[in-house]
């Protein structure tokens, strides 16, 4: 019976199992793996999506809570945290506020400092040393005047500049673009009752402070005032029983000063066309006149070699003995400093507090003529930067001088000089110091004394160069090395 159960029961089972056992192990052993790698990934992705979802939620109300303790505060608490909040603003406010007029007082000190230097005629701004030769294609020549130019100003601003010549006319430039803007044509001498404009020589001009007025004075004894804006003719003021040769207005005011070869001051009111008083004392033709923000002007005296100081309101005058040529030109520097340019060739510094110049260089332009009887190139114009320790000079030598005044104003030491070929008649300095203007022509602007054919009429735009300051730190370093 036994071995009845094992034949009916037994192979069968053992047989099949037997049968193909390697690959069914094999097979056997894949699909296992394979079931429980499925377990395991999706063990793991159920975990993380499980932490993800259990663990959100509780940082957010645990943020939520972190938020609402530190909110969670009584109106009196609230009420104290602002207003500290508040005056913390108040305070950094004030602070700000406190630097900044403290700073306004630091400028506004400066300002008062050096009003009061100025006044004193002490201010000097050293900027001679930073001071570069310009190059020569850099310099620019303006045409239209088909006589010699005589005299010239520069507006205020800078932008423009209003010349006048021997051909009666008076020109407006812009500075910029070298384009003559308005022209006042010269008329023929017997045409004064019916021509607006001068019908003589114009010798002199000057221009108001606040751009306003500009005064042009000729051979005709008569002082022409315009509206600079737009040359409209605004009076004529008459009285000078000679040529009209000085012009100038007082510093902020409308009162002109006018000089003239009858050798008197005269002093008008341009705002209310009046005349105001005459001043004496020349000895000679007055050639130059010049003046500043006090009630005072000074003047060149030609021939009588004398350099007067016009108090105006006390009707009192300084006398300063020059040296022995005739003193044609005359300009300041500041209140108590001027430039002065003679026939003789030198160029003087004076101080209204010594009768003698402070420093005279002689022959400043160099000689001309035949061996054994050269002769020194006139000086025809000088010329001032207000306020600085720079002056130039002019003559008919083909070039303009610039020149430094030491520390005092006690001295004067040639800077460079730029070439300028003619008779340089008139020169002048823009208010901000970045050019240099010179009015130039083929003759001398009183007279014919020479003439220099190969000379242009017209005017020289030349630029001031300065230096920066990484140059002069580095040429500093490179002196110290």
């Amino acid at each position: 019976m036994s071995s009845f159960f094992i034949k009916k029961k037994g192979p069968p089972k053992v047989f099949k199992k037997n049968e193909n056992s390697a690959g069914s192990k094999r097979k056997n052993d894949t699909d296992t793996g394979n079931k429980i790698k499925k377990k395991l990934n999706s063990k793991h992705n159920e975990e993380i999506s499980s932490d993800s979802e259990t663990e959100g939620p509780s940082l957010h109300r645990k943020r939520r809570a972190n938020v609402e303790e530190e909110f969670d505060e009584t109106p009196q608490e609230k009420k104290l945290r602002l207003a500290k909040l508040y005056l913390g603003q108040l305070r950094d406010e004030e602070e700000k506020k406190a630097e900044e007029e403290s700073f306004e007082m630091d400028l506004i000190a400066g300002r008062l400092q050096e009003e009061v230097l100025e006044q004193k005629g002490q201010l000097q701004r050293m900027v001679a040393k930073d001071l570069l030769p310009p190059d020569v294609s850099e310099i620019r020549l303006l045409r239209g005047h088909k006589l010699p130019v005589t005299c010239l100003v520069i507006t205020p601003d800078d932008q423009h500049v209003f010349s006048a010549s021997k051909d009666c006319s008076i020109i407006k430039w812009d500075v910029e673009s070298g384009e003559r803007l308005h022209i006042i044509a010269g008329g023929r001498k017997g045409t004064e009752d019916r021509h607006v404009g001068h019908t003589a020589h114009v010798l002199c001009m000057s221009i108001s402070s606040d751009g306003i007025y500009l005064a042009t004075g000729d051979m005709n004894k008569s002082i022409m005032i315009w509206e600079a804006a737009t040359c409209k003719h605004l009076y004529k003021f008459t009285g000078h029983r000679g040529p009209v040769s000085g012009l100038s207005f007082r510093r902020g005011t409308h009162d002109l000063y006018s000089a003239s070869h009858d050798r008197s001051i005269k002093v008008w009111n341009v705002d209310e066309n009046a005349y105001v008083e005459t001043l004496f004392g020349h000895q000679d033709v007055i050639t130059g006149l010049d003046s500043g923000s006090r009630e005072r002007c000074v003047t060149a005296g030609g021939r009588d070699r004398t350099v007067r100081v016009w108090k105006i309101a006390e009707e009192s005058q300084l006398v300063f003995h020059g040296n022995e040529g005739s003193i044609d030109c005359i300009q300041l520097i500041n209140e108590e400093h001027m430039i002065t340019g003679a026939d003789d060739g030198s160029v003087s510094l004076w101080s209204v507090n010594k009768k003698k110049p402070l420093s005279t260089v002689k022959a400043a332009h160099g000689r001309h003529g035949d061996s054994g009887l050269e002769q020194p190139y006139w000086v025809a114009a000088v010329a001032a930067l207000q306020n600085s320790d720079t002056v130039a000079s002019g003559s008919h030598n083909s070039k303009v001088q610039l020149w430094k005044c030491g520390q005092g104003f006690r001295h004067l030491e040639p800077l460079f000089s730029i070439p300028v070929n003619g008779f340089v008649n008139s020169l002048k300095f823009s208010s901000s110091g970045k050019f240099l203007v010179a009015g130039v022509g083929q003759e001398h602007r009183l007279g014919r004394w020479w003439r220099v054919k190969e000379a242009k009429n017209g005017l020289y735009i030349i630029p001031l160069k300065r230096q920066q300051p990484e140059q002069e730190e580095v040429n500093g370093e490179k002196n110290g090395e």
